[in-house]
């Protein structure tokens, strides 16, 4: 190869790297949005459901409805990403949001609460497939650092989000729902303009087509990250299902002072995922965040429900924070580097979907317990991040191959 020719490969390689980049912003943006929508409803939500008359159970099985329907569609819209490629499952994703969230605020009965919960986690898409997306478009290398920025989306949505369905809800508790309904309808109209398809360079026939939710879990190393994810993530449902609750029954707090509380971890979390993940995954390894994480949400969860004050209780939900900060985004970079290109969006929704089966089963058992017992929730948290610890501790270090990583392409 010539020396012009060099320069040549190294110039198309810049322009390409820069590219991919821009599109990542474009795609990171689009999730930001629909992430403020969530992080409206979630601190209002209790609020909203209890003029209803719902208990903390009931809360808890409406939370579920949500997950259920998540559960069974994330492997469905990620091996569709897989065949008809990535944008068009996003744009119908956002549309479905919007749609799901207008119906959620006009609902006029527990019943109609319930319908449109399970139609919002039916549409709810974005995130499983959104990883796959970056998986498609970076190496190995810079992989850790771009899912810390998909972490990050989750921070800057729950730091905007909850401060605007705070400062919303002495409107009434369904306006937040109406404005969050109305930015997933301009954010489906900005990703319509903007987001372009990713160039996999595969072929979307027969091996994506082979590839299932149950073929994918024969792979043991992909096995074992999704079962380290839905314990981590019935642990998390405990306090994202009764927190609301735990704040008002404890310390006479209202939707605003929740919603500050949600701000607050999320500037923790987005902070480090944003900023920190980059230097802590050079130094780390993916496994050594997730066993870290899991201590410090272990921690925080023994300590939570014995604060005496709500000044001292923010010790604990700090560590909860960064625990969730440095685990979530290194589980997901070691599932996709267990998959191949033509596979990655079944597999990050199968993935995806093992959170959305404990958040089916986290929080009717937080319902549950917080009935029984206040404490409950928040001490099996703690002993299932326990579990989860022990988990990691058999993740491969960085550089080990994937057991799986051949034959998770095939469904046979």
């Amino acid at each position: 190869m010539s020396v012009s020719e060099r320069l040549g490969h190294v110039s198309d390689s810049n322009s390409s790297a820069q590219g991919s980049r821009s599109t990542l912003f474009i795609l990171l943006s689009i999730v930001v949005v629909d992430l403020i929508g969530f992080g409206i409803v979630m601190p209002v939500l209790p609020f909203y459901a209890r003029d209803f008359g719902v208990t903390a159970t009931t809360l808890g099985l409406l939370m579920m409805s949500y997950a259920a329907a998540q559960f069974v569609c994330a492997p469905l819209w990620g091996r569709l990403s897989d065949r008809v490629g990535r944008r068009p499952v996003i744009l119908f994703s956002v549309a479905g949001t919007s749609a799901s969230l207008l119906f959620f605020g006009l609902a006029e009965s527990i019943l109609w609460l319930f319908v449109a919960r399970v139609l919002a986690g039916g549409f709810a898409a974005n995130v499983s497939v959104a990883s796959a997306y970056i998986t498609d478009v970076t190496n190995e290398e810079e992989r850790t650092r771009w899912m810390g920025m998909l972490g990050a989306s989750f921070g800057v949505g729950f730091i905007l989000g909850p401060i605007i369905g705070g400062l919303l809800s002495p409107l009434g508790y369904r306006v937040p729902m109406l404005v969050a309904a109305g930015l997933a309808f301009i954010n489906l109209i900005y990703a319509a303009f903007s987001l372009k398809e990713p160039d996999r360079h595969v072929d979307r026939g027969a091996t994506a087509v082979s590839a299932s939710r149950f073929s994918v879990l024969r792979g043991p190393e992909v096995r074992r990250l999704c079962l380290i994810y839905f314990v981590y993530s019935i642990a998390v449902s405990q306090l994202e299902t009764i927190f609301a609750f735990f704040m008002i029954d404890r310390f006479e707090f209202d939707a605003l002072e929740v919603a500050w509380i949600f701000v607050g971890m999320a500037i923790v979390m987005g902070g480090i995922q944003g900023g920190g993940m980059k230097p802590l995954s050079a130094r780390y390894s993916e496994k050594q965040l997730v066993v870290t994480g899991s201590l410090l949400l272990g921690l925080g969860f023994v300590l939570l429900p014995s604060a005496p004050t709500w000044a001292v209780l923010l010790l604990p939900l700090a560590l909860a924070a960064v625990g969730r900060a440095i685990t979530q985004p290194p589980l997901m970079s070691l599932t996709s580097m267990a998959a191949t290109s033509d596979t990655r969006g079944v597999v990050m929704g199968t993935f995806q979907s093992s959170a959305s089966l404990a958040r089916v089963v986290g929080p009717v058992l937080a319902g549950l317990l917080y009935d029984l017992a206040e404490p409950g929730p928040f001490y099996l948290a703690a002993a299932l991040m326990g579990l989860a610890f022990l988990l990691s501790r058999r993740l491969p270090e960085r550089g080990d191959e994937p057991a799986d990583a051949v034959p998770v392409t095939l469904g046979g």
